[in-house]
């Protein structure tokens, strides 16, 4: 997900227009989302990427027409509880979270990612994430939701990879670090 250099996925009006990818961060995206095998989300993001699924104008040129087929052909589960039905290459959710991260994980030898604020804040709070991916972009919001949730103990990472775009973006992927033996 994206953030702002203060820790925000959105801003204090609930906007995150200012999160929009470069065509060199679109790219990693789009690799990204390739190399998984599901996609557990919360209502709001299923929402927000549905036309990656349902509107021509989305496939406007061939990096977003490659997005577009890479996302509608990956199987997503979505958490809410007040929907009755999903469109595409989804459902929703009929378990809990812990439950469905296990389905998900035995289902497919790659990749599965969890987006959505409320979501991965229970995935977290539950040990469930093992690696963090942060595009953070050069602002500061000075409020709004933030990127990671209060947590009840700390949470050690290990930095594997950084990258600064031509956007001025740096990317960031941590995992859980290991305890060190005692």
């Amino acid at each position: 997900m994206s953030t702002s250099v203060d820790g925000y996925i959105n801003d204090r009006k609930g906007s995150f227009d200012w999160t929009a990818p470069s065509e060199e961060e679109f790219r990693v995206h789009l690799e990204e989302v390739g190399g998984l095998g599901c996609y557990l989300c919360g209502r709001r993001l299923y929402e927000t990427m549905l036309p990656w699924e349902s509107d021509p104008s989305m496939r406007s040129n061939e990096l977003f027409a490659e997005f577009a087929d890479v996302w509608v052909a990956l199987p997503k589960v979505v958490f809410n509880r007040s929907m009755s039905r999903v469109q595409g290459n989804a459902r929703l959710a009929e378990a809990s979270v812990a439950e469905e991260v296990e389905a998900a994980l035995a289902a497919t030898d790659k990749g599965v990612s969890i987006g959505g604020a409320s979501l991965a804040a229970e995935a977290i709070e539950l040990g469930l994430v093992d690696e963090f991916h942060i595009f953070r972009r050069p602002i500061v919001v000075g409020g709004g939701t933030p990127f990671f949730p209060p947590v009840r103990t700390d949470i050690g990472l290990d930095l594997l990879e950084t990258r600064t775009f031509a956007s001025r973006v740096i990317y960031e992927r941590y995992s859980r670090a290991q305890p060190l033996p005692s």
